[in-house]
């Protein structure tokens, strides 16, 4: 009798190791450049080699990770250009979405987006910086899907993990801030202002631009070799 894993058992063992890497990268419990042990993480995650490779292999697509051949991988060196890149390509395309989103929005889209509004107020009066974080990113990804838009959404699509990171490493900048301008852009799309939308969008988004490159210049790497760093079994944590 065949030993080999069924298809669909294979592919959710695939998505548990994805999901808990893919957390612990946008979490920053790995440090961007930190070596990814096979070995190490087939043991800590009680999965096999097949399925985690398939997870480091969607990793590199959602840009999270760096793939060697033949001698592993690393979390994704993130630069300051990186996010630099990151707030441009963001202060145009989810402008566009908030605009599309005031448009198109209906009765229980809003609903939803004013029930998350309602998680991220939450999370801030607890002052739970994860919970800000990951409540945040969320807000953000359902005005994507508003937009219904599903071009904008393919092209958004695989920058959300790498939003979804620089909302943690900015988990430090004022929550009541960051609420109150959730509150303005959600005001606008709920009132069907395509304008001040895409205003407050841009606004929002722009107003975190300057801390974001701040930190990620304490967090970047300015030089590393894919190839050298993989040659060796250190693994990088959170930095203090």
């Amino acid at each position: 009798m065949s030993t080999e894993v069924p298809v669909d058992t294979r592919k959710s063992l695939r998505d548990i190791a994805y999901d808990e890497i893919r957390g612990r990268i946008v979490n920053l419990v790995l440090a961007p450049g930190a070596r990814l042990i096979e070995r190490d993480l087939a043991a800590e995650l009680n999965v096999s080699r097949i399925p985690l490779r398939e997870a480091l292999s969607l990793l590199q697509q959602d840009g999270l990770v760096v793939l060697v051949p033949r001698q592993g991988a690393i979390v994704s060196p993130f630069t300051v250009d990186d996010v630099r890149d990151l707030f441009d390509v963001r202060e145009s395309l989810e402008v566009l979405a908030a605009r599309l989103a005031a448009e198109r929005a209906d009765a229980d889209s809003l609903n939803a987006l004013s029930a998350q509004l309602e998680t991220a107020r939450a999370a801030t009066a607890l002052n739970d910086k994860p919970a800000i974080a990951a409540a945040n990113a969320r807000f953000h990804s359902m005005i994507v899907e508003m937009s219904a838009n599903p071009l904008l959404e393919s092209l958004l699509r695989p920058l959300e993990a790498r939003v979804q990171w620089l909302f943690h490493l900015t988990k430090d900048r004022d929550p009541g801030q960051q609420c109150a301008e959730h509150e303005h852009l959600y005001a606008a799309i709920a009132e069907r202002d395509p304008d001040r939308a895409a205003a407050s969008a841009f606004s929002h988004v722009h107003s975190g631009r300057e801390m974001s490159l701040h930190l990620a210049s304490i967090w970047a790497e300015r030089s590393i070799d894919p190839v050298e760093a993989t040659k060796t079994r250190r693994r990088g944590r959170l930095r203090s």
